[in-house]
């Protein structure tokens, strides 16, 4: 007996809402806490390359002794070839890791929590209507308009303040959507690719650690760039590491790929929605923020679109959790 399609995608589902939730909880959290942005995304890339790297290499010499032979690049970093490590490694690693971490120097979390995820599937249904020829059915397009109206209840109030053009916050919140568009294009090209969700996360990864992290040093060593790397506890670093590395590149990057998989690209990112109204609520549990009547709302109304654009119809019935595998694959 194995676990069926399904199971492993509403699995990975609930293992990514769950990851990104605590990535934002985290975030507000860290916000008056030792490390920059862009100290953290260092560590994000080092953490994650500290499991997946040798894992590639270890493949990749596999590999190599087979009949196929080894189809990666980089020098073994990567397992898939090198024009899709470039495009996936460049739109899901390096561009949104760059984008995203650098909103957080002109927007407060709160803004990055709504705009990222709550925008994700807006822009994954257009990349799928132009790349991947999609036309979305009519519950779809619902939910989705369930979506943004709570996703804007949500964060809605924090956002209109931007808007107004006080300060340098409408720079940050640029900076998420467009972090947000990187990682939409992402999902549609994992899903136009066929890439599995390992040799996806390694190919991101690889680009990172070989382009992300020596400029980093580059910049830091020369002073261009202040780092707080030198000053921050030992804990604080080691935490980071772990959860920015492990947990939100290595366990999510994988989860969120096999949920792509199953659900494709618009309905996961729909999925995802759930995240400003969780995140909000573990802010108030954990972190004694406020409890407002538009954050139910809001809630409840990106809960409804998803069940309007994720659920199956009936005339399409339910598989089961756990199946028997194909006679041939036994």
């Amino acid at each position: 007996m194995r676990f069926s399609p399904r199971a492993v995608g509403l699995a990975s589902a609930l293992v990514t809402v769950l990851i990104w939730t605590a990535f934002i909880v985290i975030a507000r959290a860290s916000a008056q806490r030792t490390l920059s942005p862009f100290d953290i995304a260092f560590l994000r890339i080092v953490g994650a390359s500290v499991v997946l790297m040798p894992w590639a290499l270890w493949r990749a010499r596999r590999e190599r002794r087979s009949p196929a032979g080894f189809s990666g690049s980089l020098g073994g970093l990567s397992p898939l070839p090198l024009r899709p490590t470039l495009v996936l490694g460049l739109f899901g690693g390096l561009a949104y890791a760059v984008l995203a971490y650098s909103g957080f120097f002109f927007a407060p979390a709160a803004h990055g929590s709504v705009l990222m995820p709550g925008s994700l599937p807006l822009w994954a249904s257009l990349l799928s209507i132009w790349l991947l020829g999609d036309r979305p059915p009519a519950a779809r397009v619902f939910g989705l308009g369930l979506i943004l109206l709570g996703d804007l209840l949500v964060g809605g109030a924090s956002l209109l303040g931007a808007l107004s053009g006080q300060g340098t916050v409408w720079k940050g919140d640029l900076l998420f959507m467009a972090a947000s568009s990187c990682w939409a294009t992402y999902s549609v090209l994992v899903r136009r690719t066929g890439a599995d969700a390992v040799r996806a996360t390694m190919a991101v990864t690889a680009l990172a650690l070989l382009s992300f992290v020596p400029v980093f040093a580059l910049l830091t060593q020369s002073g261009l760039l202040p780092t707080r790397l030198g000053s921050a506890p030992w804990g604080e670093i080691v935490f980071q590491l772990l959860f920015q590395g492990v947990g939100s590149v290595v366990i999510s990057g994988i989860a969120f790929t096999r949920m792509i998989q199953y659900f494709g690209p618009v309905r996961s990112t729909m999925i995802t929605a759930l995240v400003p109204g969780l995140s909000a609520l573990g802010a108030v549990w954990l972190l004694g923020e406020p409890m407002h009547w538009n954050l139910m709302l809001g809630l409840a109304l990106v809960t409804a679109g998803i069940a309007a654009g994720v659920l199956p119809s009936r005339s399409a019935g339910w598989l089961p959790l756990f199946s028997k595998p194909a006679k041939g694959l036994r």
